[in-house]
């Protein structure tokens, strides 16, 4: 296979937009072929991730839509649907559409439009990826992640506050992120006081509804090497899942589809957890960040939070930073883009250009999580050598 390497990324800003899908993706798409120096002409394969724009919008065909707005004519387009997972499943399509041979020049936009609806109506169309039987009897992702979470601190004996701390820390993270959505550094008791909403999890617990969009462009390393010094190479990507129905899981502590795709890419890259030097994770819930921690082997099964309380995973001191853009919950989490920002953030960092954000960092992975881990993609990228 070809060695895939990652040349130019882009990120509008996230947040209440007034632009719709089609604008967002085009300001990413314009800025991630500006960012590395392609002719839109020479873009071979365009993908297009994103859940629900039919939903949402009413607007379908947007692949071909963006192929025509950046004058990227006759390029293969694709729209990549996997729930909230989308950015990751366009990572990983783009990456195949590579590595295969099949394109030398990949476009991976991700975008979603959200704000527009009522968050009674953005719910909606979330739960619908759950299974029909949950569903009808009002079944949402907060709840499951509400009820996860009072399973997981009362098997484990975890203080609530530690859910607390992923949520400061990613507010203080996104503070130096100019696309995040909320720039706003927030306190422990802030975030505990705050509205409950699926207990034991709180209003700060959750990420917001969100406009925006991102963008990656890959070829093979030996077509970056014409463009760049300063590349990223994709070592190890790998995707999985897990059962739809959600109690039907044997431990539901466990994200089988994180641990799955994540043994597959270490396996890929050759690497180990303790080779990462900085991880994006997925956390539409504080929750998540424990579950994804520990099934990407950076903790032992309930020992998360313990890293949490120590300060392992903080971005100017910690061991492992996690979220140095402000993860989904300060960042944003515009369905389509997420996974892909994920990817920006961890590109930006192994190329020096993730500005006061920036840690030491030679290998990044990022985790992009669909419905309540019903389908994972993990990544893993190493700087240029």
């Amino acid at each position: 296979m070809e060695r895939v390497a990652v040349i130019g990324a882009s990120m509008t800003q996230f947040g209440q937009r007034e632009e719709w899908v089609l604008e967002l993706l085009a300001e990413a798409g314009l800025e991630c072929l500006d960012d590395s120096g392609v002719d839109a002409a020479d873009v071979e394969h365009l993908y297009v991730s994103n859940m629900a724009s039919g939903e949402f919008e009413g607007q379908t065909g947007i692949m071909n839509a963006l192929a025509h707005d950046l004058d990227a004519i006759p390029a293969y387009t694709q729209r990549i649907d996997q729930t909230s997972s989308s950015g990751g499943a366009g990572i990983y399509a783009a990456w195949q559409s590579v590595a295969s041979g099949a394109s030398d020049m990949t476009l991976l936009v991700g975008g979603e439009k959200m704000t527009h609806k009522t968050t009674g109506e953005a719910t909606d169309v979330i739960a619908s990826l759950t299974h029909p039987v949950e569903y009808k009897t009002g079944v949402t992702l907060p709840s499951f992640a509400g009820l996860t979470a009072r399973h997981y601190l009362e098997r484990f004996d975890a203080p609530r506050d530690s859910l607390a701390k992923v949520a400061v820390k990613n507010h203080k993270n996104g503070v130096d992120n100019p696309n995040a959505q909320f720039r706003k550094e927030i306190d422990e008791e802030t975030a505990l006081e705050s509205p409950i909403v699926a207990d034991p999890l709180r209003l700060y617990d959750f990420c917001p509804i969100t406009d925006g969009s991102a963008a990656l462009m890959l070829c093979p390393e030996d077509v970056a090497r014409e463009y760049t010094d300063e590349y990223a190479v994709i070592t190890g990507i790998d995707g999985a899942t897990d059962t739809h129905v959600v109690h039907e899981r044997e431990d539901p502590t466990v994200m089988g589809g994180v641990v799955e795709s994540g043994e597959g890419a270490y396996e890929m890259s050759g690497l180990e957890p303790e080779d990462i030097d900085v991880a994006e994770l997925h956390d539409m819930f504080t929750i998540l960040e424990f579950l994804q921690m520990e099934g990407l082997g950076f903790a032992e099964q309930g020992e998360a939070w313990k890293l949490v309380e120590e300060g392992y995973t903080e971005r100017d001191t910690g061991e492992l930073p996690i979220n140095t853009s402000g993860g989904l919950k300060s960042k944003g989490h515009p369905l389509g883009a997420s996974g892909v920002a994920q990817a920006v953030e961890i590109y930006e960092q192994l190329v020096g250009e993730a500005g006061p954000r920036q840690v030491e960092a030679d290998v990044g992975l990022c985790c992009n999580v669909g419905g309540f881990g019903n389908c994972v993609i993990t990544t893993i990228m190493e700087a240029a050598r």
